[in-house]
Order: C-alpha cells, then structure tokens, then sequence
C-alpha cells in the first residue's frame, strides 16, 4: 500500500514538473517570437525618425547655402539607402554649387560628376514639377562641365535636359539664354537666334545682345549682326563688350568691303586700349585689303610686340 502511494506521489510531481516545463517552453515561444516582432518595427520607426531629423537639418542648411554640409550629409545618407529621392537630389544641387564656386578645375569637375550622377538618378525617382526642377539642374551641371572641357562633348546633353525642363513647363529665366549659348557651340545658329531671342524678352543685357549679333554673323545676316552691334556700342558701359562688338563691327565692314568704315572701328578700339592687338591687327588687314603692304606689315610687327603668339599676325608675315 505504501508503494502504492508513493509511485502515485512521483507520478503527480512528475506530471507537475512537466506541466510545468511545457509552460515555460511556451512562454519563451511567446517571448522570442514578440521580440522578432517588436525589434524590426523599432528599428524601422528609428530609422524612420532619424531619417526625418536628417533631411529637415539638410533643409535648413540648404536654406542657409551651406552646400559643403549639405553635399556631405547626403553623401553619408546614401551609403545607407543609395536610392533615396530627397537625397539624391539635395547632393545633385549642392554638388553643382559647389562645383560653380571651385577655383581648382579638377575638384569641380569631379563634384560636376557627382552631381551629374545623383541628378540622373533621382530624374528616375522624382515626378512632376521635381522632376523638371531636376531635368533643369543637369542640363545647367552639363552646361558648365562643358565650360570646363577641352573638348566640348556636353552641349547636346544640356540641349537635352534644359529642352525637358522648359516643356514640363519649369519656369527659370535662364533657360533661353543657356540653350541658346549650347545651340551656338553645336553649330546650330538659327535655333540659337531664337533662344537668345526668346530670351531677350526675359533680361536684356549687352552679353546677351552680343551674343545675338555672332550667331547672326554665323548665318551671314550681316545686316541683323550690325543693328545689335551698333545698339551695344551706345549702351555698354562694359569696355571687353564693347571692344569685341566692335572687333566684330570691323569683321563685317571688312566683308563687306568697306575699308573705311572697319578702319575707323579699329582705331576706335585702340582709344579704349591702347595696346588691344587685335585693332592693330585689324589696321593692318586694312592695309593689305588697299593693297598697302608695307603699311600692313608694319602694323602685324606692332601686334608681336602686344602679343608673340597672335595667329593672324604671325600668318600674315609668314605669307608676306
């Protein structure tokens, strides 16, 4: 009978044991799979919050023009998520500005990279007016690489990209004027004349006017070249615009075989700088057009003196 009881009692404290045993399993189930739950969705609402506190202090520095730590926190935050629209587009912006303010040539060019990079990239994440805010951007980072090239390899890319922008109806005064400058490096005077046209109506300047009058040149409307000139000459208190208009007004009576008249802008030219080679220059093609070659060749021996490497001068002596 004792026996009895006593497997009886080992039997209930075992069944208590293993109730017991089995409860504790059950609860560290709970507990693991709670925490395989709750870790994730706090990780995620952490990065979350930081991400917001990270792009609203880019926001302010952007605000502030602090584009060195703008372009440096966007970078960091692209290390974690290397498609975020925001970022991509906060580094493109700030890169080009940075780039425009760098005297050393190679480190603008490696932040032109980089912003060109971050901007096609965040093109392909952006819609809408950000999307054409970013369309511009590039065709102005791709306008200034171009700039900074010896081989001018970028003005269709900035054709392109300013091209898009002004058709998803982005606003920016400086669109005409910066498609007509790459049109003109492309050779492509007549859309030129109409940027540049186009963009007279939004800011006038003597820049701009001369610019209007060279492709005019281009296309050999030498009538329209000169209307711009002649407006330049009497409106320009910049004396590198004024002497390039007339350079170019000499260019035109040259060609138009009015020696008189070029040889007049020439020495016109020289009463704002005396020592300006290319008015030198200029006299003496005059000479040589009269068939006063002596006269000439004394004028291209003058330019050597301002200039040793003037290409005209040294042309016309050898050939002479």
């Amino acid at each position: 009978m004792e026996r009895k009881q006593k497997s009886t009692t080992q039997q209930n404290v075992y069944r208590r044991k293993s109730k017991f045993l089995r409860r504790l399993v059950v609860c560290l189930i709970v507990l693991v799979v709670s925490a395989l739950i709750t870790i994730p969705v706090l990780y995620f609402l952490n990065l979350k919050k930081e991400a917001a506190v990270s792009m609203n202090q880019i926001s302010s520095l952007w605000q502030e023009g602090n584009y060195q730590e703008v372009y440096d926190l966007t970078r960091g935050l692209l290390l974690e998520k290397p498609f975020h629209a925001m970022s991509l587009a906060f580094n493109g912006y700030s890169g080009f500005y940075l780039a425009v303010s760098e005297t050393d040539t190679a480190m603008a060019q490696s932040y032109l990279d980089t912003s060109i990079n971050s901007l096609r990239l965040a093109a392909l994440k952006t819609r809408g007016n950000a999307r054409a805010q970013v369309h511009y951007m590039l065709g102005k980072a791709y306008f200034y690489k171009n700039t900074l090239s010896d081989y001018h390899y970028y003005s269709d890319l900035a054709v392109k990209y300013l091209a898009l922008a002004k058709n998803e109806n982005y606003e920016a005064d400086d669109i005409p004027e910066l498609l007509g400058l790459s049109y003109a490096t492309l050779g492509l005077t007549e859309k030129s004349i109409a940027a540049f046209t186009e963009a007279l109506l939004v800011r006038e300047s003597d820049v701009l006017l001369l610019s209007i009058a060279e492709q005019y040149y281009k296309n050999s409307q030498l009538s329209a070249a000169k209307a711009y000139l002649h407006r330049i000459s009497t409106s320009t208190g910049d004396d590198t615009v004024r002497l390039k208009s007339k350079s170019l007004l000499g260019q035109i009576y040259l060609d138009e075989e009015n020696y008189d008249e070029a040889e007049q802008e020439y020495r016109s030219m020289l009463e704002i700088n005396p020592n300006y080679a290319d008015a030198v220059y200029g006299i003496g093609v005059v000479y040589e057009k009269r068939g006063e070659l002596v006269k000439a060749r004394s004028e291209w021996r003058k330019v050597l003196k301002l200039d040793v490497n003037h290409q005209g001068a040294l042309m016309r002596l050898a050939e002479y």
